[in-house]
Protein backbone atom coordinates (compact mmCIF):
# COMPACT_ATOMS: atom_id res chain seq x y z
CA UNK A 1 0.00 0.00 0.00
CA UNK A 2 2.93 2.64 0.69
CA UNK A 3 2.05 5.48 2.75
CA UNK A 4 -1.90 6.76 2.77
CA UNK A 5 -2.07 10.39 3.50
CA UNK A 6 -4.73 12.03 5.06
CA UNK A 7 -4.85 15.97 5.43
CA UNK A 8 -6.80 19.08 6.00
CA UNK A 9 -7.57 22.67 7.55
CA UNK A 10 -7.52 22.00 11.17
CA UNK A 11 -10.76 20.56 12.70
CA UNK A 12 -11.98 18.63 9.20
CA UNK A 13 -11.27 15.79 11.21
CA UNK A 14 -7.91 14.15 10.82
CA UNK A 15 -7.19 13.11 14.31
CA UNK A 16 -10.29 11.36 14.38
CA UNK A 17 -10.31 9.63 11.20
CA UNK A 18 -7.12 8.45 10.88
CA UNK A 19 -6.63 5.91 13.42
CA UNK A 20 -10.15 4.13 12.39
CA UNK A 21 -8.88 4.01 8.70
CA UNK A 22 -5.44 2.59 9.70
CA UNK A 23 -7.10 0.39 12.34
CA UNK A 24 -9.24 -0.86 9.07
CA UNK A 25 -6.59 -1.48 6.94
CA UNK A 26 -4.12 -2.92 9.80
CA UNK A 27 -1.23 -0.37 8.83
CA UNK A 28 0.35 2.11 12.05
CA UNK A 29 -1.23 5.38 12.24
CA UNK A 30 1.54 8.11 12.16
CA UNK A 31 0.44 11.77 13.33
CA UNK A 32 2.71 14.31 11.95
CA UNK A 33 2.38 16.82 14.39
CA UNK A 34 3.47 13.88 16.78
CA UNK A 35 6.62 12.95 14.64
CA UNK A 36 7.90 17.02 14.77
CA UNK A 37 7.13 16.73 18.67
CA UNK A 38 9.00 13.49 19.52
CA UNK A 39 12.01 15.05 17.01
CA UNK A 40 12.02 18.41 18.57
CA UNK A 41 10.96 20.52 15.41
CA UNK A 42 8.37 22.61 16.72
CA UNK A 43 9.27 26.08 17.71
CA UNK A 44 8.53 27.18 21.47
CA UNK A 45 5.89 29.74 21.84
CA UNK A 46 4.78 29.45 18.25
CA UNK A 47 3.68 26.24 17.60
CA UNK A 48 5.62 26.22 14.41
CA UNK A 49 7.04 22.86 13.18
CA UNK A 50 10.51 23.52 10.88
CA UNK A 51 8.67 21.44 7.86
CA UNK A 52 12.11 21.34 6.07
CA UNK A 53 13.84 19.46 9.14
CA UNK A 54 10.95 17.24 9.63
CA UNK A 55 10.76 16.32 5.64
CA UNK A 56 14.76 15.47 5.92
CA UNK A 57 13.35 13.14 9.23
CA UNK A 58 10.95 11.37 7.38
CA UNK A 59 12.69 10.60 4.41
CA UNK A 60 14.64 8.57 6.24
CA UNK A 61 12.09 6.66 8.51
CA UNK A 62 8.98 5.89 7.72
CA UNK A 63 7.31 2.66 7.93
CA UNK A 64 6.85 0.90 4.34
CA UNK A 65 3.30 0.75 5.30
CA UNK A 66 1.32 3.54 7.21
CA UNK A 67 -1.65 5.73 7.47
CA UNK A 68 0.14 9.42 7.88
CA UNK A 69 -1.88 12.34 8.88
CA UNK A 70 -1.82 15.85 9.17
CA UNK A 71 -2.04 19.62 7.94
CA UNK A 72 1.81 19.46 7.03
CA UNK A 73 1.59 16.37 4.67
CA UNK A 74 1.33 18.46 1.36
CA UNK A 75 4.98 19.82 2.33
CA UNK A 76 6.46 17.37 4.84
CA UNK A 77 5.94 14.19 2.01
CA UNK A 78 6.25 14.14 -1.83
CA UNK A 79 4.09 12.43 -4.53
CA UNK A 80 6.39 9.36 -4.44
CA UNK A 81 6.00 9.09 -0.54
CA UNK A 82 2.63 8.26 -0.77
CA UNK A 83 0.45 5.93 -2.62
CA UNK A 84 -3.17 8.01 -2.24
CA UNK A 85 -4.18 11.36 -0.10
CA UNK A 86 -7.15 12.29 0.78
CA UNK A 87 -8.16 15.83 1.90
CA UNK A 88 -10.73 16.30 4.42
CA UNK A 89 -13.22 19.24 4.03
CA UNK A 90 -15.82 20.98 5.90
CA UNK A 91 -18.09 23.63 5.31
CA UNK A 92 -16.53 26.90 6.83
CA UNK A 93 -19.74 27.86 9.30
CA UNK A 94 -19.50 24.43 10.65
CA UNK A 95 -15.55 24.47 10.90
CA UNK A 96 -15.86 27.46 12.62
CA UNK A 97 -18.14 25.99 15.26
CA UNK A 98 -15.70 23.03 15.58
CA UNK A 99 -12.82 25.10 16.15
CA UNK A 100 -14.78 27.46 18.48
CA UNK A 101 -15.65 24.56 20.61
CA UNK A 102 -12.47 23.39 21.20
CA UNK A 103 -11.58 27.03 22.46
CA UNK A 104 -9.61 28.64 19.39
CA UNK A 105 -8.58 31.90 19.79
CA UNK A 106 -10.13 33.94 17.29
CA UNK A 107 -7.77 35.11 15.00
CA UNK A 108 -6.86 31.43 14.69
CA UNK A 109 -10.55 30.25 14.29
CA UNK A 110 -10.64 33.02 11.22
CA UNK A 111 -7.49 31.96 10.03
CA UNK A 112 -8.25 28.47 9.25
CA UNK A 113 -11.93 28.92 8.25
CA UNK A 114 -10.19 31.33 6.06
CA UNK A 115 -7.63 28.74 4.99
CA UNK A 116 -10.93 25.89 4.19
CA UNK A 117 -12.58 28.77 2.12
CA UNK A 118 -10.79 29.18 -0.28
CA UNK A 119 -8.64 25.84 0.03
CA UNK A 120 -5.25 26.33 1.21
CA UNK A 121 -4.39 23.12 2.10
CA UNK A 122 -6.54 21.22 -0.49
CA UNK A 123 -4.68 23.29 -3.28
CA UNK A 124 -1.56 22.12 -2.16
CA UNK A 125 -2.53 18.87 -1.96
CA UNK A 126 -3.23 18.24 -5.20
CA UNK A 127 0.03 20.61 -6.31
CA UNK A 128 2.12 18.08 -4.70
CA UNK A 129 0.68 14.69 -5.22
CA UNK A 130 -1.27 15.23 -8.35
CA UNK A 131 -4.71 15.17 -9.42
CA UNK A 132 -4.18 10.95 -9.94
CA UNK A 133 -3.64 10.40 -6.24
CA UNK A 134 -5.89 13.12 -4.46
CA UNK A 135 -9.63 13.10 -3.08
CA UNK A 136 -11.61 15.28 -1.33
CA UNK A 137 -13.63 14.07 1.63
CA UNK A 138 -16.33 16.24 2.52
CA UNK A 139 -16.77 15.46 6.65
CA UNK A 140 -19.13 18.48 7.25
CA UNK A 141 -22.60 16.26 7.80
CA UNK A 142 -20.49 12.79 8.58
CA UNK A 143 -19.37 10.60 11.50
CA UNK A 144 -15.83 10.00 11.91
CA UNK A 145 -17.00 6.20 11.01
CA UNK A 146 -18.40 7.06 7.53
CA UNK A 147 -15.62 9.28 6.91
CA UNK A 148 -13.09 6.67 7.31
CA UNK A 149 -14.83 4.25 5.77
CA UNK A 150 -15.21 6.64 2.45
CA UNK A 151 -11.31 7.17 3.26
CA UNK A 152 -10.38 3.45 3.19
CA UNK A 153 -12.27 2.42 0.36
CA UNK A 154 -9.97 5.20 -1.46
CA UNK A 155 -7.19 3.84 0.43
CA UNK A 156 -8.05 0.06 -1.06
CA UNK A 157 -9.53 0.92 -4.15
CA UNK A 158 -9.25 4.44 -5.24
CA UNK A 159 -12.54 5.21 -6.66
CA UNK A 160 -12.63 7.89 -9.08
CA UNK A 161 -12.27 11.59 -7.70
CA UNK A 162 -14.78 13.63 -7.28
CA UNK A 163 -15.28 17.29 -8.62
CA UNK A 164 -13.26 19.12 -5.96
CA UNK A 165 -15.15 21.47 -3.54
CA UNK A 166 -15.44 24.84 -4.10
CA UNK A 167 -16.59 26.45 -0.64
CA UNK A 168 -16.49 29.82 -2.12
CA UNK A 169 -19.65 29.58 -4.27
CA UNK A 170 -21.36 29.44 -0.81
CA UNK A 171 -20.22 32.98 0.15
CA UNK A 172 -21.00 35.17 -2.94
CA UNK A 173 -21.36 38.48 -1.55
CA UNK A 174 -19.13 40.89 1.03
CA UNK A 175 -22.25 40.38 3.42
CA UNK A 176 -21.99 36.53 3.98
CA UNK A 177 -18.13 36.60 3.90
CA UNK A 178 -17.72 39.41 6.85
CA UNK A 179 -20.09 37.58 8.64
CA UNK A 180 -17.83 34.16 8.40
CA UNK A 181 -14.54 35.77 9.31
CA UNK A 182 -15.58 37.83 11.64
CA UNK A 183 -14.57 37.21 14.77
CA UNK A 184 -17.42 38.77 17.18
CA UNK A 185 -20.80 36.51 16.46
Amino acid sequence: MAIFGITGTPGTGKKSISPIVAERLRVECLSLNELANSYHLVKQGSGDVDVGKLRTKLRRGLPRDAVAYGHLLPYVLDSRAVSRVVVLRCEPVALKERLRARGYEPKKIVEDVEAELIGVVSSDAFDTFGKEKTWEVDTTRTTPGEAAAIAARIAESGPRPTPRIDWTLDYDSGAKLRLLLSTVE
